[in-house]
């Protein structure tokens, strides 16, 4: 096994002449707020008016699209005036499962600290903008992020980290966030009922293109360059990333591609989608013909409810994991994302694909346990004999790491990435570049959980400090992980001077970067646990 490691309290002290300044999160002493006239662009349909945030153009809540429920999106009205966007705008409707919850829960929801904002099933078409100059002297790299909570639930100010003020401040690149449609409302495929609902399938990533055309159309005023956009997501958001490389109507208006744990392999079958469809009206009482005069009567709780049963019966009757997500309909998606290869569409995408240590096992607390107590838990799982092979091979694997720490240990995201990593790699085309997320807060039961490595990434350590802590090992992780992504954005290449050097993935030599208090590439590293644990 070769590796290749660099410590970060080293790369620390070299960072000066690195990709980036040497600052991290927000500024000590933050500057004025304005607006006014100074702050307004003229935008395709009409004149929006965020502030300045010290020196940070803001502009949150602009409309990029219009849609009837069920119906695929439009182009926003035009309008006269100036439109004030300078509040996030509301979220798609949705459940609770992200929203507040009581103090029985608080290691995972305090970590996270989940926003909770209104939600608008006709309004929630609304996109932000970060950007360092309102100009087209030079265009800027664009980076839009994606929100996680599968596709059923989230918004792009869930959390407090999606903010992308200082990722643009940091690299000088224009960042966007987006909302759009999501269950029963975003993914129900309706398409069997035809006529008015010939394309009423895959709509909220309908809504992700309609967003990324009115970047397209816009961002120059806002100093971004169309011609060089990066899409990215966490989670949920990681598949949605992967499931617009294969719309044909996505195709040129993206051009780079980052999946943060969330390896989506394949979408639903068209059969399953129409299933659930005509599933979905059978439990509203509604016959196919009926459906354009009464789907609009429905309160969204009964159209939630009547999915989520639709979901269960359609799920049992096909045993084809399904509900709400995109559908292989052959319209708006026409190839199979991964299965059982990539799809032709992303050959030239370059892409980074990732995944954290422990993903949703949380309870890190059992990394203390003895050698006897760690094997007789495996042994439960697995029986004597494997449990002391996994055992001794997780010593080898991750030797920095407390042996305790196989039992929160999450592999099937690892093998997501890896598997996505490989499939990618085969084509023979744009590179793509692996990692793995290791970094564990002090104090903090998270460990490296689903979504840890957002804050560093994103440059926002020290507005997420629940989640990180804020010791000096997380500002110099911080420091790295931003400057591989915003060289990435720029160049398409993660790699830049002072850090090291993250070379593409490939099936033979498994170039993977990992990211903890030492940062480096190892090389199949866990290779022989997962074919253990397989």
């Amino acid at each position: 096994m070769k590796t290749t490691f660099f410590s970060v309290a080293i790369l620390g002290a070299l960072l000066l002449t690195g990709c980036g300044p040497k600052e991290s999160g927000q500024p000590a002493h933050p500057g004025a707020i304005t607006a006014g006239p100074h702050t307004r662009v003229d935008t395709k349909y009409g004149t929006v008016e965020g502030y300045l945030d010290d020196d940070v153009y803001t502009f949150k809540g602009i409309r990029y699209a219009k849609a009837g429920r069920f119906m695929p999106p439009q182009d926003p009205d035009k309008f006269e005036g100036v439109r004030m966007c300078k509040l996030f705008g509301p979220r798609a409707p949705q459940g609770t499962d992200l929203v507040w919850r009581d103090n029985t829960q608080t290691d995972y929801y305090f970590g996270n600290k989940f926003n909770l904002e209104p939600m608008s099933e006709e309004e929630c078409f609304v996109l932000n903008v970060w950007t360092k100059a309102l100009d087209k002297t030079r265009k800027r790299p664009v980076f839009v992020w994606l929100h996680g909570g599968g596709f059923s639930g989230g918004s792009a100010h869930d959390l407090d980290c999606y903010e992308g003020r200082n990722l643009a401040d940091k690299g000088d690149i224009v960042t966007v966030s987006v909302n759009h449609r999501l269950n029963v409302l975003g993914y129900m495929d309706l398409t069997a009922v035809g006529g008015k609902y010939e394309h009423s399938v895959n709509l909220g990533h309908q809504d992700i293109v309609k967003a990324l055309e009115w970047i397209r159309d816009n961002i120059e005023k806002f100093g971004g360059d169309p011609n060089q956009v990066t899409i990215a997501g966490q989670s949920g958001g990681g598949g949605k990333v992967t499931a617009l490389m294969v719309m044909p109507s996505a195709k040129g208006l993206f051009h780079r591609g980052i999946v943060q744990s969330g390896s989506y392999l394949r979408v639903a079958s068209a059969e399953y989608g129409r299933m659930l469809g005509l599933a979905f009206l059978e439990e509203l009482g509604v016959k196919p013909s009926q459906a354009e005069a009464k789907l609009g009567t429905f309160t969204y709780e009964q159209l939630a409810e009547a999915g989520n049963r639709a979901t269960r019966k359609v799920t049992a009757a096909t045993g084809e994991r399904g509900g709400f997500g995109p559908v292989l309909d052959g319209t708006i998606i026409t190839e199979q994302t991964f299965d059982p290869v990539a799809a032709s569409q992303m050959k030239d995408i370059t892409m980074i694909i990732g995944s954290n240590f422990n993903e949703f096992n949380f309870d890190t607390s059992v990394a203390d346990k003895t050698p006897e107590e760690i094997k007789a838990s495996l042994a439960e799982r697995m029986g004597t004999e494997k449990a002391a092979q996994v055992f001794e091979t997780f010593q080898k694997t991750y030797p920095e790491k407390k042996p305790g720490a196989i039992l929160f240990m999450e592999n099937r995201f690892r093998s997501g990435s890896l598997q996505q990593a490989t499939l990618k790699s085969r084509q023979g085309g744009a590179p793509v570049y692996l990692y793995q997320f290791n970094w564990m807060p002090e104090n903090n039961v998270l460990g490296a959980a689903h979504g840890m490595e957002l804050p560093f990434m994103s440059n926002n350590v020290a507005i997420q400090r629940e989640m990180t802590g804020s010791s000096e090992s997380a500002y110099k992780l911080e420091e790295i992980m931003s400057n591989y992504w915003l060289s990435f954005i720029k160049t398409g290449d993660p790699n830049c001077a002072g850090q090291p050097a993250w070379e593409p993935f490939t099936e033979e030599k498994g170039a993977c970067m990992i990211f903890d208090t030492t940062c480096g590439v190892r090389y199949n590293h866990d290779k022989a646990l997962l074919e253990l644990l397989k």
